[in-house]
């Protein structure tokens, strides 16, 4: 068992505390994983007003009170307040800053934006300082802290405290760069300016990700297919070649699972459980889900199920002429879960008015009903036009319910073509971004579902997947292990 590691871990989201997406539910399990191994992993987070602290025990950090920090032209002061994080032993620093963190939402689009976030990055380096914890590793998420690495090197490199400390940024989703339009002066790097992105900067923009692929000693994402798609036109988003740049020190791990939260035969929100070795539990999930929503029930008829963003990422766009010719042409149910965009919001609500009793839009977001249809379901569809990672497609795997997905991503790492020659593989994967691939796929899947030998093969495979932390948190043990050189 390699030695315990000192990681400093900074990120704007952490579940249950504050959560809007999937780096949330990584800078939980990452941490709690690597807490759990012996690791001294110090946490931080902002203590946003919307955090429910009924169930946390704060405690003031004695040695970081009323800290001062110049940001541009204006002081702000933060203290740092203690708690274990719900549900675990993993002590979390929450940064308070009301000035910046007593605001409605986790994110905002004020012109301090940036502040917010700058503030966060230099309140975990600051307190690391006033704690004397020096830490091999400091790990970032997204360009909320993407600074550190440049802070380390330039604002704070005179500090041996730091001499061994090694970066690492992991960029959740490329697509949010932190772009502002404002002075350097901001960033307080004083004779250091010259350290950012020249022609950014005579553009009149700074943008926080950038600077984190520059000067991170490692750059990771959530999965190795992504890894490599970001370094190209189609994926990089304006960062490519900062990244081709980079060459070896991007690379990519696919996200675990928390399979205490999401575990047919354990997950409390089902009223039947089930497993792979008794799957009379998951029959019975789909007759139930369907006698809630008022879905007509019929003799070996799928159910495909979908919980999803309603964004263009999410491939929407594909079953506008997909959907509509399969409910024509074959007996199929059809269960989705979302909001986002309202064109996709109306496309939803149109096809369950066209088609009543045989698909049910539900609006909005229920955690409950995610796990329902996730395991009542016996199809899942992720069409994405791009996915990071994704996580749906995991859990559909361990709830032995086929995923459709599109070769992108984590989606074509986490999900292999069924080929039913040999029996190997766990979904159908289609590669073309258009109607008609889209169209092929699902209706592979229907064709799949009328052989009960094939489809429960088909379900097993899915189910023997192991995509826990344990596995994955153990290859991020590995980087930092390399990276520090014990």
């Amino acid at each position: 068992m390699p030695a315990p590691l000192r990681i400093c871990f900074v990120a704007s989201e952490v579940a249950p505390l504050a959560k809007t997406g999937g780096l949330a539910d990584v800078a939980s399990a990452l941490p709690r994983y690597l807490h759990s191994q012996g690791h001294d992993v110090r946490v931080f987070l902002p203590f946003y007003s919307s955090i429910e602290t009924r169930r946390l025990e704060l405690t003031p950090l004695e040695a970081v009170q009323d800290v001062h920090i110049q940001l541009g032209t204006r002081r702000y002061v933060f203290s740092i307040i203690t708690a274990r994080l719900p549900g675990s032993s993993l002590p979390i620093n929450l940064v308070h800053c009301p000035a910046f963190y007593n605001r409605a939402g986790i994110y905002g689009a004020g012109a301090d934006e940036h502040l917010r976030f700058l503030l966060l990055t230099r309140a975990a380096i600051e307190s690391c300082q006033r704690t004397g914890f020096a830490p091999q590793v400091f790990h970032c998420n997204d360009w909320h802290s993407a600074f550190a690495p440049l802070f380390l090197r330039s604002v704070y490199g005179w500090d041996r405290l730091f001499a061994a400390t090694r970066t690492v940024l992991t960029i959740h989703n490329i697509g949010y760069q932190g772009i502002f339009s404002a002075t350097a002066s901001d960033l307080g790097l004083g004779d250091a300016q010259h350290l950012l992105h020249q022609d950014d900067l005579r553009a009149g923009r700074i943008n926080s990700l950038r600077h984190g692929v520059m000067y991170a000693d490692v750059v990771s994402t959530v999965s190795p297919t992504y890894a490599r798609e970001i370094c190209t036109e189609q994926y990089g988003m304006g960062l490519q070649a900062d990244l081709r740049t980079r060459g070896a020190a991007v690379i990519g791990i696919l996200n675990g699972v928390d399979y205490t939260e999401w575990n047919p035969t354990t997950d409390p929100h089902l009223p039947h459980h089930y497993s792979a070795e008794d799957l009379a539990g998951k029959t019975r999930m789909k007759q139930f889900l369907m006698r809630t929503l008022k879905l007509e029930l019929g003799r070996r008829v799928p159910l495909l199920g979908m919980v999803t963003r309603m964004t263009v990422q999410k491939g929407i766009d594909l079953l506008f002429e997909a959907l509509p010719r399969t409910l024509a042409n074959r007996n199929l149910r059809i269960v989705v879960l979302g909001s986002g965009e309202t064109r996709y919001e109306e496309f939803f609500t149109s096809l369950q008015r066209a088609h009543r009793g045989k698909v049910i839009f539900h609006r909005g977001y229920s955690e409950k009903l995610a796990h329902l249809i996730e395991a009542a379901s016996d199809i899942f569809l992720m069409p994405s036009l791009y996915e990071p990672c994704g996580l749906n497609q995991m859990y559909s795997l361990k709830y032995g319910t086929v995923p459709i997905v599109r070769r992108t991503g984590g989606l074509a790492d986490s999900v292999q073509l069924y080929d039913p020659d040999s029996g190997a593989g766990t979904g159908i994967v289609f590669d073309d971004y258009n109607p008609q691939a889209a169209a092929w796929a699902i209706n592979a899947a229907i064709d799949l579902y009328q052989n009960r030998a094939v489809w429960s093969r088909l379900m097993l495979n899915g189910m023997a997947q192991d995509f826990s932390w344990e596995k994955q948190g153990a290859q991020y043990v590995d980087l930092y292990t390399r990276l520090v050189g014990v």
